[in-house]
């Protein structure tokens, strides 16, 4: 699966285009979670959101929390 297949997979779900690349990474998480697509297919798809400027909750919390200190 790529982002494009991502999209329209979002849009069949949710009925409306994702907004933000962030949208679909948390699209993405859940569709692994739910055993819709594989590690792989995750895999890349995260890398290739990050490189779209997507970014994890869970990584931005980290990369807050070091500015702090």
């Amino acid at each position: 699966m790529d982002i494009r297949e991502l999209k329209n997979m979002f849009i069949q779900v949710r009925n409306y285009p994702a907004e933000h690349v962030n949208e679909l990474m948390d699209f993405a998480k859940k569709a692994y979670v739910h055993n819709e697509i594989t590690i792989n297919e995750y895999r890349l798809l995260v890398r290739d959101l990050e490189a779209q400027g997507a970014v994890s909750p869970l990584n931005d919390e980290l990369h807050l929390s070091f500015e702090k200190k």
